[in-house]
């Protein structure tokens, strides 16, 4: 892919990497690309990072046709610069694409552009412990017109941004409440699909939790209510009687890169996961009666996140005494070692930048 570049006039004050936060800084470049049904994939550019241009009749402004994925890179020790699994954002771009009625990117087009852009911006990439360089890849519907239907032209763009925890409470425990009023997704829906339209819907509930006191929320399926599927902007996990229990991806629940991996490491260890469906009640049960041993959510931005405790319905249940889990914490160690190139890569997921 023949990529132009176009060099800022000016280069931007790299921020404290003591205090990044989550998406507050971006970086001196960006990538962008057209398509259109008469020319196809176009106009690829790293430019400087700047405002975008768009027309008010935009179909992405009035339907809504839009699609992003998330990923981080990492680096290491002796200066090489590591993407995750970059293939299967890859891979779930496209099926959101394809959900939504959009252009599907070719993979090894999406992979490539990452790893342009990201070779250019080397120098913002944080080297300090729990910090990495966010990669923010989207697409959007261009086409100028009022009227229901696939546009017929797009844009590509990603953007950087180095980041430090997601959550204010860092790789420590935090507080989660079970939504019962409000639902994320339902089968034949887009639930499966990374697209704002998700995101936008769950504002609400998670607006609801956090004046409750909450971090985050616990979604429930959305026909019964009755079945745990996801935590906020995570997969979620519970151990229970040392079972690892979460929902299946089944068309409501995120196919999550950071679930995959751990699933995988789960299983190289031994650990018996479970990926079926799980009544609230049962989770809230085992939480009385302790066997509820550990609970954490996975995702591309906090990696990890311990879940301390869970309310539904005004009970609250408190798990592993509020504090991390044995192997929540292996998990947390054993996928940020290998993100950062101080462990082995036994399952070959990291691919160099050069």
């Amino acid at each position: 892919m023949e990529v132009k570049f176009i060099p800022t006039e000016q280069l931007k004050e790299k921020p404290d990497e003591n205090a990044l936060g989550f998406g507050n800084y971006f970086t001196d470049y960006m990538f962008t690309m057209d398509w259109t049904k008469e020319k196809g994939w176009h106009n690829a550019v790293i430019e400087p990072y700047g405002s975008i241009q768009l027309d008010p009749a935009s179909m992405v402004l009035h339907y809504a046709q839009e699609t992003f994925e998330g990923l981080k890179a990492y680096k290491t020790k002796e200066g090489k610069v590591l993407l995750f699994r970059p293939d299967m954002n890859a891979k779930r771009f496209a099926n959101s694409n394809r959900r939504l009625c959009m252009e599907v990117l070719p993979e090894e087009m999406f992979v490539d552009a990452i790893a342009t852009l990201v070779s250019r911006e080397k120098e913002w990439i944080p080297t300090i412990e729990g910090t990495s360089l966010y990669i923010r890849p989207f697409m959007f519907a261009t086409e100028s017109a009022v009227g229901v239907h696939p546009s017929n032209a797009y844009k590509f763009m990603i953007v950087l941004s180095p980041v430090g925890a997601y959550y204010p409470e860092g790789v420590n425990p935090v507080k989660i409440y079970v939504e019962d009023e409000y639902v994320r997704a339902t089968k034949g829906g887009t639930g499966f699909a990374k697209c704002g339209g998700n995101y936008a819907a769950s504002i609400a509930a998670q607006v609801k939790a956090e004046k409750l006191g909450y971090t985050q929320v616990l979604w429930l399926d959305g026909v019964e209510r009755k079945y745990v599927e996801e935590v906020g902007t995570m997969n979620a996990m519970f151990i229970i009687d040392r079972k690892i229990i979460t929902a299946p991806c089944d068309g409501t629940v995120l196919s999550g890169v950071t679930r995959d991996s751990v699933i995988q490491l789960l299983k190289s260890w031994g650990y018996v996961v479970e990926e079926r469906p799980l009544a609230i009640d049962e989770l809230m049960e085992a939480g009385r009666n302790k066997t509820l041993q550990e609970a954490f959510g996975t995702g591309t931005a906090a990696v990890i996140s311990p879940i301390g405790e869970l309310s539904y319905k005004g009970e609250s249940i408190i798990i592993n005494d509020f504090q991390t889990g044995e192997i929540t914490q292996r998990l947390y160690d054993t996928l940020t070692g290998i993100q950062w190139g101080k462990l082995e890569d036994s399952f070959h997921w990291t691919y160099e930048v050069n």
